[in-house]
C-alpha cells in the first residue's frame, strides 16, 4: 500500500534516480512535495521517466510537487 511515508527506495526507480533522490534528502513521497519537477530534473540521475513514475503515485495520495 502506498502512503505519504512510503520510502522512495521501495518504488521501482532506476538506481541513478534512487541515489540522486537519497543524496538530496528525499526519502519519502511526502518529501517530494517540497521540490518542483524542474528542481528534481536538475539532479544528476533524475529524468523525465522518474517524474512519470512518481507523478501517478503522488496524485493518488493527493500530493503535489512544489510549483
Amino acid at each position: 500500500m502506498i502512503t505519504p511515508t512510503t520510502l522512495i527506495r521501495d518504488i521501482k526507480l532506476s538506481e541513478p534516480s534512487q541515489r540522486a533522490l537519497a543524496e538530496a534528502g528525499i526519502l519519502t513521497l511526502e518529501d517530494l512535495t517540497s521540490w518542483s519537477t524542474r528542481d528534481l530534473l536538475a539532479l544528476h540521475g533524475v529524468g523525465p521517466k522518474t517524474i512519470r513514475t512518481l507523478l501517478p503515485l503522488m496524485e493518488v495520495l493527493k500530493l503535489t510537487f512544489k510549483p
